[in-house]
């Protein structure tokens, strides 16, 4: 291309290769979606927006590489390090692993998560005995289990993940610590994430260039079977196909989703809040899914 080629707009994914999926309907979703704009100003807080098709070019973006405390969203990158790593051959995700409950801190010696800080007891009710890394992989995503995810991070490591962030053009979806590792909070240790770089994630998992065609299909089909449904899926009209996967923390509340409408193409929500009480996250949350979805 030339010198005089258009730079992308800001927030835009970076590009991958051809796909068949049509491009959602500019105008309708940018007017849609922007018309909900005096919600976002009126919430004194960070709202961050990216939607569009798998093309990698947003149809709306706001604040869309901002940067969050990630929460649980970014288990999605950990799980995308996981399954290329199996592609790999460098990591079996059926190997049995030990289950405990103590780490290792990223700044000085280990620290014991907490069970009442998590969401699955599954993983827990298997301490002292064995589990697969695929089980703690779907219980990481599926029931965003705590313990699941430093289990799989501990055999995984930091350099995979940020591998895999960096291939997917997942900019800002960093992870530094594990999850539960306090001492490495306080001294401003945190994973980040922002929408542009999960709609990457997810961009990449839809397009299949994540990991391998059957990696990504396997991740796609634990991000459609998570069961916290009280975000974007909760925007649409039931029994829509969504694989998605929201974090929240104190004053934080995220979601990814790819939806898949059975009378459109699919496309990509990824809404980011930060600094606003939680009724109102989740509001802002569904009214842009159903903005979305009206607009499709």
């Amino acid at each position: 291309m030339g010198c005089c080629t258009t730079p992308p707009p800001a927030g835009a994914l970076r590009p991958r290769s051809p796909s068949s999926y049509r491009v959602l309907a500019v105008s309708a979703v940018t007017e849609s979606l922007r018309a909900l704009e005096p919600e976002f100003e009126r919430a004194e807080g960070t709202v961050s927006v990216w939607c569009g098709g798998l093309s990698g070019v947003p149809d709306y973006a706001r604040l869309a590489t901002t940067s969050h405390l990630a929460a649980s969203t970014i288990k999605v990158a950990l799980l995308v390090a996981a399954y290329r790593q199996a592609d790999a051959g460098v990591l079996n995700l059926d190997t049995e692993v030990a289950v405990h409950d103590d780490f290792a801190s990223v700044v000085s010696g280990r620290f014991v998560m907490d069970h009442g800080y998590d969401n699955d007891d599954e993983p827990w009710d298997r301490l002292g005995q064995t589990a697969s890394l695929r089980w703690l992989a779907r219980r990481m995503i599926v029931r965003s289990s705590n313990l699941a995810t430093d289990l799989v991070l501990e055999h995984v490591g930091y350099d995979a993940v940020a591998a895999a962030v960096a291939e997917c053009g997942a900019v800002g979806t960093d992870l530094r610590k594990p999850i539960c590792d306090d001492v490495a909070s306080e001294r401003g240790i945190v994973n980040t994430a922002t929408a542009a770089g999960l709609a990457a994630l997810f961009g990449a998992l839809a397009n299949a260039t994540a990991a391998s065609p059957r990696a990504c299909a396997e991740m796609l089909d634990l991000l459609r079977a998570q069961e916290y449904l009280e975000g974007i899926a909760a925007g649409l009209p039931a029994g829509t196909g969504v694989a998605s996967k929201g974090g929240w923390i104190d004053e934080a509340r995220h979601d990814a989703a790819l939806i898949e409408p059975a009378d459109a193409a699919p496309y990509l929500l990824v809404v980011c809040t930060s600094g606003l009480a939680d009724d109102a996250s989740l509001t802002i949350i569904r009214d842009l899914a159903a903005a979305s979805w009206a607009a499709r």
